[in-house]
């Protein structure tokens, strides 16, 4: 926790306490605080330096007193602290009433009432101290908690990113390589479309985010390079409406669905594989249709390749709260859909 915000607290509980102490000023009991004499608010004064003497003194040495392994000889400095400090406060106490002139010396005369009132105070600042040094930790726990929650994640999300990368890549060149295989015309168009693919891999995956049209024109560029593999025309539509200028969007996230969707497709009906791309009001609509082949039910990944399960975590972890990802099969047809609210 920042120091600024520990100060803060500690303001805050003094505040509460010298507005405790002030009650009878705002009811309007003003004979007998003896406003007049200024007593009570001498008295007040001299209440909360104790008060601030008892709370910092527990509230430095709880800490060293929690750390001690043997429960008992913890509680046994802990009475002997509070012990000490209830005779500590008598004694400045007697001191400063019987020569600070706040009351008559003769009134001062020791009592048991008066021991007792002292502990009794004692032992609700000390408890005030426990609290409040039990509340900071709680909240710097919380914060190491959250900032290792963070990297854990930031970690995870860099892994993810790692695997999709290379994974797309590598089957970019077994397309590639099979068109110069065949000697294909086309194979030049494709190594030009990889060149492209490669820049945005290299230049705008590793963002956090990036701009909407920047994905789809990484989306195309990938659609065209299939084109120049399969060669069948009408085998992918893709529909995009709505405003996707200045969308913002993390890196290679829809471009696994459509790479799945290839992989796994049927090449029996035309059109195999339909995306619709809908953005309105800031919100990401993005859906990814294909026919599974044969004796097929579900279009999941081979070991070894990104699975569907990956881009689940990539999305709890860029957009936790945010998203919507399903998966539905029904009349061998396999559907994504990803929707990202603004």
């Amino acid at each position: 926790m920042k120091r600024r915000t520990i100060i803060i607290i500690h303001l805050l509980f003094w505040f509460y306490m010298i507005n405790q102490a002030l009650f009878p000023l705002y009811v309007g009991d003003l004979k007998k605080v003896d406003i007049a004499t200024w007593n009570y608010l001498k008295d007040v004064g001299f209440s909360v330096f104790l008060s601030a003497l008892t709370f910092y003194a527990v509230y430095f040495v709880f800490p060293l007193v929690y750390l001690l392994k043997q429960k008992f000889l913890a509680v046994l400095v802990m009475l002997t602290l509070i012990g000490l400090l209830t005779f500590t406060r008598f004694g400045i106490s007697w001191i400063v009433f019987n020569h600070a002139g706040f009351f008559n010396a003769s009134e001062m005369n020791y009592s048991f009432d008066w021991i007792w009132n002292e502990l009794r105070v004692c032992l609700i600042t000390g408890i005030y101290a426990v609290l409040i040094r039990f509340m900071i930790r709680a909240f710097e726990a919380q914060n190491i908690r959250n900032e290792l929650v963070t990297q854990q994640q930031a970690g995870e999300l860099a892994l993810i990113k790692a695997k999709v990368n290379p994974h797309f890549l590598f089957n970019t060149l077994n397309n590639i390589y099979s068109l110069v295989y065949k000697k294909s015309d086309e194979a030049a168009e494709a190594v030009m479309k990889f060149s492209s693919i490669m820049r945005f891999v290299l230049s705008e995956a590793n963002s956090e985010t990036i701009l909407l049209d920047k994905e789809i024109e990484y989306m195309k560029s990938y659609i065209e390079l299939q084109k120049l593999r399969m060669n069948e025309p009408g085998y992918v539509v893709m529909n995009i409406s709505g405003m996707t200028e200045k969308m913002i969007i993390a890196p290679m996230l829809l471009i696994p669905l459509v790479e799945n969707a290839y992989k796994h497709g049927s090449r029996r009906h035309h059109p195999g594989i339909i995306i619709n791309l809908i953005v309105e009001n800031g919100r990401i609509d993005f859906g990814v249709l294909n026919y599974l082949k044969e004796g097929q039910t579900r279009a999941e990944s081979q070991p070894g390749a990104l699975g569907l399960d990956n881009i689940r975590r990539r999305l709890d972890l860029t957009y936790p709260g945010k998203h919507q990802f399903s998966i539905t099969t029904e009349s061998g047809q396999f559907f994504v859909k990803l929707i990202i609210e603004p």
